[in-house]
């Protein structure tokens, strides 16, 4: 017997709530510091509870299921790699994100570099030995794979967290 999922998402059911009823006098937006405090605190949780590699792996996964909804949501009609570009730099400008820029291509378009600038998750937080925007990674390939259907492999090569001050992106056709 298969049991039903509690929490599937469904971004019309959570996150495309109707902001008129749900927050008729805060509307949609929030502070940084709370979108962080929900991520870092469930970060530690996970990672408490088994270890920073499946952390990391979850958070990655969750990146790809909302790469991909947001693929469907804001970018679904860009019909080529420059045409898509635009359509993140605008939604993550729009959104708050971040400032998005493709700063290399391979013209077959197999493999990129792209940075985002003042990030979501790690803009302004102290320097470490570490890349942190293991969520971003998932949505970045979640994005690719929707537009492109071919799989990608997506790292964060430099990070706010190490010095870097921008967030850069390796992503390469599997």
């Amino acid at each position: 017997m298969e049991s039903q999922r509690k929490y599937e998402f469904d971004w019309d059911n959570t996150v495309g709530a109707d902001m008129q009823v749900a927050r008729p006098s805060l509307g949609p937006s929030t502070r940084i510091e709370v979108y962080r405090l929900f991520q870092f605190t469930l970060r530690d949780i996970l990672e408490q509870h088994y270890g920073t590699e499946m952390a990391d792996t979850l958070f990655r996964e969750a990146g790809v299921m909302a790469g991909r909804a947001f693929f469907e949501k804001f970018l679904s009609g860009a019909q080529d790699v420059a045409s898509l570009s635009n359509k993140v730099q605008e939604s993550f400008n729009a959104l708050g994100i971040g400032i998005f820029r493709v700063e290399s291509a391979r013209q077959d378009n197999s493999q990129f570099i792209f940075t985002v600038d003042e990030d979501l998750d790690c803009s302004g937080l102290p320097d470490t030995a570490d890349v942190v925007c293991v969520y971003d990674e998932g949505f970045i390939q979640g994005v690719l794979e929707s537009f492109s259907g071919k799989g990608f492999n997506v790292r964060e090569i430099d990070c706010w967290c190490t010095g870097s001050r921008t967030c850069r992106f390796e992503a390469k056709v599997v």
